[in-house]
């Protein structure tokens, strides 16, 4: 990985390709200006995601949101909101030719009982979470094989 010079994000490299860039926060709306987009034009109110990857080869934009919690608080009410979200931020990128991916990675807190029915939830409008970590293939991305 290395910075970007002069543009927004990191830019990820697997065998010197340039195979995604990855975002943090205002980052994504530097993206969003780079490729003159004017978000004020498409959405309301501006969202800031936890950390943002484009997957180039998947022509993919994955939000990610890292939830990490040990007591109980206001993160269960969040993670209702995935479906507004990433709609959100698909009227963003729409006119650059992207999809949009919305995962949470999720601390084993979230493993609970008392969370089935929001995990079903999540799923159920083409979510995604995972716990713990964000395996690099599942997001698409390429992977040295060990021999």
């Amino acid at each position: 990985m290395k910075k970007s010079k002069g543009r927004a994000g990191v830019d990820v490299y697997f065998e010197n390709k340039l195979v995604a860039r990855c975002f943090r926060k205002y980052e994504f709306y530097k993206f969003l200006e780079e490729n003159k987009i004017k978000w004020q034009n498409i959405i309301s109110k501006r969202l800031l995601p936890d950390d943002s990857m484009l997957v180039i080869v998947r022509e993919t934009l994955f939000i990610i949101e890292v939830k990490y919690q040990q007591v109980a608080g206001s993160v269960d009410e969040k993670l209702q909101t995935c479906d507004f979200k990433r709609k959100q931020y698909l009227k963003l990128v729409t006119p650059l030719g992207l999809k949009v991916e919305y995962v949470y990675v999720l601390s084993d807190w979230f493993r609970k009982p008392e969370y089935k029915d929001v995990l079903e939830y999540i799923q159920s409008v083409n979510c995604h979470y995972k716990f713990n970590e964000l395996p690099l293939a599942w997001l698409g991305l390429p992977v040295k094989r060990r021999n």
